[in-house]
């Protein structure tokens, strides 16, 4: 967003902690339900947050969520795989190699510190988590933005 001398509005500080709060609450690892109900229900959320201030400039804000936002749905991911045998063959068919997905399958690290891995990055890529249909943040604003 440039500097055009124009006065422009953004989000308050409420409400985007509140947005995070929400998408914390809805990836939290303990909750129920399958990974497609949890990627519908943030879909719904995202959208009409985002439908909602798209007029705001919050470019390096919403880069950072989405950014957070995959992290935890890896974190969710990686938690829900449980067993180390789980761990393993998940690993194996998104593509890692055997010995690099033994090691990391058997590590003791917590989950949020794994998915900081390159292991898991490779594993559950951006491109992937949209595949599953998750709608990508950034490309939502900017449809938005450009819209008004």
């Amino acid at each position: 967003m440039e500097n055009t001398g124009k006065v422009r509005s953004r989000p308050s500080k409420a409400a985007k902690l509140k947005f995070r709060n929400r998408l914390r609450k809805l990836t939290s690892r303990k909750r129920p339900g399958t990974f497609k109900q949890i990627i519908k229900e943030i879909n719904l959320y995202t959208q009409g947050w985002i439908n909602y201030y798209g007029i705001g400039d919050m470019k390096s804000f919403i880069k950072s969520v989405a950014h957070w936002l995959n992290h935890r749905l890896r974190q969710l991911c990686w938690k829900r795989w449980n067993k180390v045998s789980t761990k393993f063959r998940m690993l194996r068919k998104y593509g890692i190699e055997k010995e690099e997905a033994w090691k990391v399958a058997n590590t003791r690290k917590g989950y949020w510190r794994m998915t900081r891995t390159h292991t898991l990055h490779r594993a559950i890529t951006k491109k992937k988590l949209v595949n599953w249909g998750l709608k990508d943040l950034n490309q939502l604003f900017q449809q938005r933005y450009l819209s008004y």
